[in-house]
This record gives structure tokens, C-alpha cells and sequence, in this order.
């Protein structure tokens, strides 16, 4: 792995962390106050804040798992160097598409 893509994974992982732990925290919540799936969209309905903080958690992992697999790809699979990037950053795209569809469906609903 190349010097940039290193720093690039230690960064997302280092962004990830406490966004991780905020998530945590938010379903324990969740679920200690009962909270109904139509109840917690009736929160974040409309917020600008849940949806910076779940975009970049979004973008975060995405950039983080794309580096990952094409880590794998590299080192496990016949694949050169090139096409590995590719389809690590196809699936990266993949990632962000869907958890950003997920994010909108949450805030703009």
C-alpha cells in the first residue's frame, strides 16, 4: 500500500471511531426509551445535523472500505495493482450511493 493510501485509511479510521461510538450510544438510547422507527424519524426529520453527521460517517467508511478491499484484492487475488483500484473504488462508490440514499430517506422523509 502506498504512503497516501495509509495515511487515507488511518485518517477515515481515526474520523470513524467517535462517530462509531455516537451511533452506539444513540441506539442504546434508542432502545432504552423505546423508541419506534417512526419516532426516531420524526426526530431526525429535516436536520441538518443528523445529516452531516451521517453523511460523514457515510463518506468516512466508504473511504475507509474501499482502501480496505482493495488492499484484499491486491494481496489475495490475481488482480494487478490497477484493476484492484478500480473495483475498490466502484465498490467505495457503491458504499456511498447506498448510505447516502439511507441518509436521505432518514432526514428528507
Amino acid at each position: 500500500m502506498n504512503v497516501r493510501l495509509y495515511i487515507w485509511q488511518r485518517a477515515t479510521a481515526a474520523l470513524m471511531a467517535p462517530l462509531v461510538l455516537g451511533h452506539i450510544v444513540l441506539i442504546f438510547y434508542a432502545t432504552r426509551q423505546g423508541l419506534t422507527a417512526a419516532d426516531i424519524l420524526s426526530r431526525t426529520r429535516g436536520s441538518i445535523v443528523w445529516a452531516a453527521y451521517y453523511g460523514l460517517f457515510v463518506a468516512a467508511v466508504s473511504i475507509h472500505a474501499g482502501i480496505g478491499v482493495r488492499n484484499i484484492l491486491v494481496e489475495w487475488s490475481p488482480l494487478t495493482d490497477r484493476r484492484a483500484g478500480q473495483l475498490a473504488v466502484a465498490f467505495g462508490i457503491v458504499l456511498a450511493a447506498l448510505g447516502l440514499r439511507a441518509v436521505a430517506a432518514a432526514v428528507l422523509s
